[in-house]
């Protein structure tokens, strides 16, 4: 029940957006009830709490909701400011570096990897070259923020971390899905071993459906957005 010192998260077990906020709350330790929606059948509560854009993901603190995955998990920083690690930097210039980059994982990958999934033919081999290409980028942006130790647990774990395991955590299904390798271990090593070791987490693997799930996720979203031969 929704209401004084509850913490309320409606979202999707498949949505990347819906992942990242579940991984800042595992992260800072914050108990939380997980709402299951269903963006067929939107319920009451998804439509009072998010009447401008009806969608997910929606984190209900003390009964007023916090709305885009982005803002939610800045929020959740801020708020449990004594809980877990600090998720974004504190010096404002690393700050504004790791906005940069997440802001680019966004706008730039997350479409790049959505392209690949919804085209064929010709648009798809375009969309495939634009996603390596993108992740090569990645690849060397990242250099800077590359853990100088290997990651073993949450508490090691930032903004940038989670965007980055939300944005390519389901890459394996996606490669099966459409057959081409994406996130290569000698195209891109430093992207590869990271997101690997944040996804070996227990934390990480507790909320992440299994891979069985995500494939057929990944199928029904390929057969129904698929774009038509041109």
């Amino acid at each position: 029940m929704e209401g004084e010192n509850t913490v309320t998260l409606h979202g999707m077990r498949n949505s990347p957006f819906s992942f990242r906020v579940e991984m800042a709350l595992k992260i800072k330790g914050i108990p939380y009830e997980f709402v299951e929606e269903d963006l067929k059948n939107k319920s009451e509560l998804l439509l009072k709490y998010n009447p401008v854009h009806k969608k997910i993901p929606i984190l209900v603190h003390n009964g007023k909701p916090v709305l885009e995955s982005f803002v939610i998990v800045e929020y959740i920083d801020e708020t449990w400011k004594d809980n877990g690690p600090q998720l974004l930097p504190q010096d404002p210039y690393n700050r504004a570096q790791v906005r940069f980059w997440t802001s680019f994982l966004q706008q730039q990958l997350l479409v790049a990897m959505r392209q690949v999934l919804i085209t064929e033919g010709e648009a798809q081999e375009k969309a495939i070259k634009e996603a390596i290409d993108t992740l090569k980028v990645v690849e060397e942006g990242m250099l800077e923020f590359f853990p100088t130790t290997t990651i073993t647990n949450e508490n090691q774990l930032g903004f940038l971390d989670i965007v980055i395991c939300s944005v390519l955590g389901a890459h394996k299904a996606i490669e099966e899905v459409i057959g081409v390798k994406l996130v290569d271990p000698e195209r891109n090593p430093l992207v590869f071993s990271w997101l690997e070791a944040i996804l070996e987490l227990p934390g990480v693997k507790e909320i992440r459906p299994t891979h069985e799930k995500t494939v057929a996720f990944i199928q029904f979203i390929r057969d129904n957005l698929k774009v038509p031969r041109a």
